[in-house]
């Protein structure tokens, strides 16, 4: 296999670990958190649901964060060596291309911290509870921290839909590609709606 052709095999494999199994696991997590907004017991139950799957272990480290390792350090990869493109027909595309790349990194540390403040908590002897949660947004700069994160997140997962639908061939015209930038919006605002509501139930 050439080089050329290796790197086109690890861009389209990265690509696809940011819809599946990452994006649905993104939207996923927010839903599960946006039981907060019922209140605490309801969070609760919830996350005792989730924390209590079957081969939960297996499907965290093979399913979750063995892909957030490859998407999360080739994408910064990507993002630092890729060249502004200023071929796309549109500056709003131009804008998409930077705003993907330095979100990506936004997203990447922002999870990194995530998981240190959750689940390695959790193996350290914590209870993945709703006061876990509540105890670090407690703190203005990390809830705002918090906000930032989950914007960043999931531009980067709604725009990134769209890169999907072109790397994959599945929108090849013009009006496709535009449709499909219309859904990402849809996607970027329904799921950031969640995602806020529910890290804001946790004050």
């Amino acid at each position: 296999m050439s080089k050329q052709d290796s790197s086109f095999l690890i861009r389209r494999i990265h690509s696809l670990l940011g819809v599946i199994p990452l994006g649905v696991f993104l939207v996923q997590h927010l839903v599960v958190n946006h039981f907060a907004t019922r209140g605490e017991e309801e969070f609760n139950a919830a996350a005792g649901f989730m924390a209590n799957l079957p081969f939960v272990i297996f499907l965290e480290i093979f399913v979750i964060y063995i892909p957030i390792l490859f998407h999360g350090i080739y994408g910064i990869y990507i993002a630092f060596t890729a060249k502004y493109k200023y071929g796309y027909p549109s500056t709003f595309r131009n804008i998409s291309f930077l705003l993907q790349r330095v979100s990506g990194v936004l997203a990447f540390v922002f999870i990194a911290i995530h998981v240190y403040q959750t689940r390695v908590q959790v193996f350290l002897g914590h209870d993945l509870d709703f006061d876990l949660v509540a105890d670090i947004v407690a703190n203005p700069l990390w809830l705002v921290f918090y906000i930032v994160g989950i914007l960043a997140t999931v531009y980067h997962f709604a725009n990134g839909l769209w890169s999907f639908m072109i790397t994959w061939g599945i929108t090849q015209s013009d009006k496709a590609q535009k449709y499909m930038g219309y859904a990402s919006l849809l996607v970027f605002v329904v799921v950031s709606v969640i995602g806020i509501q529910a890290i804001l139930a946790f004050i």
